[in-house]
């Protein structure tokens, strides 16, 4: 059996910008080296693990035991720079680099309540973020992958490795303006006006409004879709009634009560659950930043 301890870290560290940046040709000019040098560099890490970790495609894609690498990578680096914070005067503290943290959200999250947790830690650390933005029932899987250390998901069951945190549940609303419904919805909604009428989504992974036609018509029904990936165009074109779609309950609540806009099936609410998974570290930045987004979710879903 091969002895695998005391693995290099420097091979370690390429291994995972290459996976991030995708090319080996990328990751040399972010590590100051030559392609050559990171492709030898994984070469002699796949053979001390006797495994291939790399799967030499464009972008580069890391195997299954690639990814446990790419994770030891990035979390020996969180840790190794808290250390680092840690023993270096605050006086000296400008010639420190920042700590980067990638992090999964949903859009509704990201543009609602996300970043004042994360200006909240940024207030007390030294610490930038790298947000990727994707749907929450594809957020855990950019955690599985080691592409991020934590993520806000819909999934409660935790990524191996990782701790679930539950926030709380978002309520939509499926609305649409006076107008829109008197054109679409006259004769009441049903299979019929609902295969009809236009919809508005975020993007091809947004399933909510197509999730709640098939709970109101048990049917899966293909209706005509605007596809808008911007949470205020989003909210725009449902205003000016280019289509149905839902919005959070505690948006639209005003709107409904004079009448602007119209709850295609009064009282029919949709809910998505929300939790915050991140892996498993002995770090105090990823414990406040847990603090941080469990609290600003809760107090931003109470409103």
């Amino acid at each position: 059996m091969k002895d695998i301890t005391q693995l290099d870290p420097v091979a370690l560290r390429t291994l995972a910008v290459a996976v991030r940046l995708g090319t080996f040709e990328a990751a040399a000019r972010e590590l100051h080296v030559t392609p050559s040098a990171v492709s030898q560099r994984i070469k002699a890490l796949e053979t001390r693990m006797g495994r291939v970790l790399l799967h030499r495609v464009k972008p580069l894609e890391p195997t299954e035991a690639g990814l446990v690498l790419v994770r030891l990578a990035t979390q020996t680096e969180l840790l190794e720079r808290e250390a680092v914070a840690e023993l270096v005067e605050e006086s000296d503290a400008g010639g420190t680099s920042c700590t980067s943290v990638p992090i999964a959200v949903n859009a509704d999250a990201l543009y609602g309540w996300f970043v004042d947790a994360l200006a909240d830690v940024q207030s007390r650390h030294r610490v930038v973020f790298e947000v990727v933005r994707e749907d929450h029932t594809r957020t855990a899987e950019r955690l599985r992958r080691g592409e991020v250390m934590a993520a806000i998901t819909g999934e409660p069951r935790p990524v191996p490795g990782c701790r679930v945190v539950r926030l709380g549940r978002l309520r939509y609303a499926a609305v649409a303006t006076r107008e829109f419904h008197a054109a679409h919805f006259a004769d009441g909604v049903g299979s019929a006006t609902l295969a009809e009428a236009p919809i508005v989504a975020f993007d091809r992974t947004d399933s909510l409004q197509h999730d709640f036609v098939r709970r109101v018509t048990r049917r899966h029904l293909a209706p005509p879709v605007t596809y808008l990936p911007s949470v205020r165009e989003f909210d725009r074109a449902i205003r000016v009634g280019m289509g149905w779609g839902l919005l959070p309950e505690s948006d639209v609540t005003g709107e409904l009560a004079s009448g602007d806009l119209v709850e295609l099936v009064p009282g029919r609410r949709s809910e998505v659950a929300l939790y915050w998974q991140h892996w498993r570290l002995g770090s105090a930045l990823v414990g406040e930043l847990t603090e941080a987004v469990v609290y600003a979710a809760r107090r931003w879903m109470a409103t």
